[in-house]
């Protein structure tokens, strides 16, 4: 079984060689041959890199080479004659003479390839040519004549003109062919220039590269593949906007240097310009239309770029020109699960691992496949497998860290993150989400030290300084909680506690300078350790202990979306049976309040008199809905008699609002996971309350939600029809906009899309659904806003 995979995959590789080849991408095919040459040596793979090495002008690495097969087959014309050129384009005419010299002897008496050696006569007959005139490179010098000789002929040129056009022809050809030569010495020199140049950035020496690219524009400033050499070194040292100028330049230089373009295109897609990457991708493509490799870069900025669809047509005429592309396979498959195409996508996961079975990245994709639909299981066995093939790969480390995170295993994520961590100290993603680990599960200390070294980090990019701008946010709510940790549980209360503005720019993930200048930050933990809050929490595990946990375990799994998409969070789970079991006491305690009160009104009523009359008055059960501290009393009124105030906080005590209710549901959710932004948005700022709401998106741009996708077509079709009933929707300023144009309801009608719909608007626009009452017929409880926002495809 083992024989029939390696003879599969040399296979394969040998067909990828020749795609290589035949692309004209020489240093791919060097890869493949340095990989068959490592399975197995032989001439020919030899004799093969040697040539692709001369097509990239790396004429001593052709010289080793060839040196290296003689060693195993000394009669091999073809070894020798390139050599030969490889000598010859570094100056050393004389060595590459003597090179098909040694060849010609060697062989002649041998079994050869005719044609070949007929190459080999053709070449040293060339040489024995040229060698008057060129002797190691050199030009030779011509026999000066002697002066009486030179006038002698300058005194008989009416007399013999012949002879004298016949002395002066030689002279015009020495000196023809001495210019000749020094232009291709110069050439020579130049693309031995080059080619060490490129030799370096191949090597991962780039200031050594970016040294002799210099020395080349000194002498040719409008050199185009110097500058391209140049950028591609500053390029890979992330230098990038020095690296884009030297390929514009190159570009400025000659226009139709494809390279350049392309070039240029990644270094854009590299710091997130991704429109501009585009467009010079697609120049490039314009020079090279069936460059897998460009497609392959397109469909890359694309994908990165959320545009899904272009990715998805990029990458499939990426793997038509080059079947044997993993990476492109594995990224379609991403972009297929995005635009819900789960079947396609992971056939090209599955075809990219059968390309290659240790292919880390591959099985990385396919888990973050896997777990969008919320397969855990297979997730984390293609995040296994992924480390199974390299133990230090740090990317599957942060993937499974985010996964045991999300099935609310935070210790196990902690555990995954800092084995990754191990390996790359300062990736910020695993930090901070080690850090909001350790910070659900109260270990102030460590979530410090985390969120402190993602808010010092340097960045270089748009999503690393978000993820800066949420740990501090999410550091000042840590302090919050840890200064609450061993106080009645009554008194955390999030929203009452923590300023307006901070909440809201927690949850617009907004610059803190703002709020650093107006909001009184929290204490250091060192206070919180000093006054004793923070202490060792008692976990030993009781008979009522486990099963009041037993009990929410079985009530939390009740809220359980069992489709694709909803992982199994079983911290959420049991916040929320405990929420349950809250709430139920709440309400049974007041309703039990309540009976008695009842109760002991109904006696007084049956004994009678005036004093039981007037008790009654004052004992009127509030009518306000706000819940305990929202009365609509006047001052004066609550500076009433001592009996009064007791009698007024007795009865408030057997209200219970629906805000009271959700409290405690908000409150668990709060613990539960506290770096994900819950608040009560009546106790935000007026402007974002009234533009914020719960957001559920069906559909981001072109990524269709996973876990709510399912319900756009019904969705879709009733905000048709209640756009044709009303003929009127909300734009964003909450303005009426009139569609009752003919026109507009006919687009309307014939809509089968966002895009289609949200063309006849023009602008963002919402629209208000009536959710009717299941108890109470044509009446309808509360509204369901469904939203347009932008131009969605």
């Amino acid at each position: 079984m083992a024989v029939t995979t390696s003879s599969a995959s040399a296979q394969s590789e040998r067909q990828a060689l020749v795609k290589a080849c035949v692309s004209r991408d020489w240093s791919k095919a060097i890869r493949i041959l340095n990989s068959l040459l490592s399975q197995a040596c032989t001439v020919q793979d030899i004799c093969n890199r040697a040539f692709c090495y001369s097509k990239l002008e790396l004429h001593k690495h052709v010289i080793k080479d060839c040196e290296k097969a003689l060693e195993l087959d000394p009669y091999n014309i073809q070894i020798y004659i390139l050599k030969g050129h490889a000598l010859a384009a570094l100056g050393k005419g004389y060595d590459a003479l003597q090179t098909w010299k040694q060849a010609y002897a060697s062989v002649l008496d041998q079994s050869v390839d005719l044609k070949q050696l007929l190459e080999l006569q053709d070449l040293l007959a060339n040489s024995k040519d040229d060698s008057s005139v060129v002797s190691d490179g050199q030009i030779a010098e011509s026999p000066k004549d002697p002066p009486s000789s030179m006038t002698s002929s300058s005194n008989s040129t009416c007399k013999s003109p012949v002879k004298t056009v016949e002395r002066e022809k030689p002279l015009q050809r020495e000196n023809a062919v001495a210019s000749q030569l020094t232009q291709k010495t110069r050439s020579i020199s130049l693309d031995l220039r080059l080619s060490r140049g490129i030799a370096q950035v191949n090597d991962g020496n780039y200031d050594q590269a970016i040294a002799i690219f210099n020395q080349i524009l000194r002498d040719n400033p409008s050199s185009s593949e110097a500058l391209i050499g140049r950028g591609t070194a500053y390029a890979f040292q992330r230098k990038l906007d020095i690296a884009i100028a030297d390929f514009s330049k190159a570009i400025l230089s000659n226009p139709t240097t494809g390279e350049a373009w392309k070039r240029r295109g990644q270094a854009r897609a590299a710091l997130g310009e991704s429109l501009e990457a585009v467009k010079d991708l697609t120049k490039a493509l314009e020079f090279d239309p069936n460059s897998s490799d460009i497609l392959h870069e397109r469909g890359m900025v694309f994908f990165k770029s959320k545009d899904y669809i272009d990715a998805v047509a990029d990458l499939d005429t990426c793997v038509r020109l080059d079947k044997d592309n993993k990476s492109a396979y594995s990224y379609m498959g991403l972009a297929l699960v995005s635009v819900g195409e789960y079947k396609r996508a992971f056939e090209a996961h599955e075809k990219a691992l059968q390309l290659d079975p240790n292919f880390k990245e591959g099985w990385c994709h396919m888990a973050q496949s896997y777990q969008e639909l919320a397969e855990a299981e297979k997730a984390v066995e293609c995040l296994q497998r992924a480390l199974s093939i390299d133990r230090r790969f740090v990317n599957a480390y942060r993937l499974l860290g985010l996964l045991k995170h999300g099935l609310g295993d935070h210790k196990g994520a902690i555990r995954e993150l800092s084995a990754g961590l191990e390996f790359d100290k300062l990736n910020l993603e695993c930090l901070y989400l080690r850090a909001s680990s350790h910070h659900a599960i109260g270990e102030y200390a460590n979530a410090m030290k985390d969120y402190d070294a993602v808010v010092n980090m340097d960045i270089d990019s748009q999503e690393k300084f978000v993820l800066q701008c949420l740990a501090f946010y999410q550091r000042e709510l840590a302090l919050y909680a840890a200064s609450r940790a061993n106080v009645n549980y009554k008194w955390f209360n999030l929203d009452d506690d923590i300023h307006p503005m901070f909440k809201e720019a927690w949850c617009k993930r907004l610059h803190p300078k703002g709020v650093c200048e107006v909001v009184v930050r929290q204490p250091p933990l060192r206070e919180s350790l000093k006054k004793g809050r923070v202490k060792q929490q008692d976990f030993i595990m009781t008979k009522p202990k486990k099963l009041l946990l037993e009990t929410a375990d079985r009530i939390g799994k009740k809220i359980q979306y069992y489709c694709p998409g909803f992982l199994h969070n079983k911290r959420q789970h049991r916040m929320a049976g405990l929420a349950a079991i809250e709430v139920a006491q709440k309400v049974s305690s007041t309703w039990q309040a309540l009976r008695k009160t009842l109760i002991s009104r109904s006696k007084s009523e049956a004994k009678g008199g005036k004093r039981s009359k007037k008790k009654e008055r004052n004992n009127v059960i509030s009518e306000n809905r706000g819940g305990v501290c929202c009365s609509t009393s006047s001052s004066s009124d609550t500076s009433s008699s001592c009996n009064c105030h007791e009698e007024k906080s007795s009865s408030e005590r057997f209200t219970l609002s629906w805000e009271d209710v959700y409290a405690i549901a908000v409150k668990w959710r709060q613990v539960s996971e506290p770096c994900d932004p819950v608040v009560w948005v009546n106790k935000l700022s007026e402007e974002f309350n009234t533009g914020f709401g719960s957001h559920t998106p069906m559909i981001l741009g072109q990524a269709k939600i996973v876990r709510y996708h399912p319900n756009f077509d019904r969705a879709f079709a009733i905000t048709k029809n209640l756009m044709l009933e009303r003929k009127e929707v909300y734009n964003a300023a909450n303005n009426l906009v009139d569609l009752s144009n003919p026109a507009k309801l006919e687009a309307i009608e014939a809509a089968r899309s966002c895009c289609d719909l949200f063309g006849t608007v023009n602008e963002d626009f919402w629209i208000v659904t009536p959710c009717y009452s299941t108890a109470f017929e044509g009446h309808f409880v509360r509204h369901i806003v469904v939203k347009y926002m932008g131009q969605l495809t």
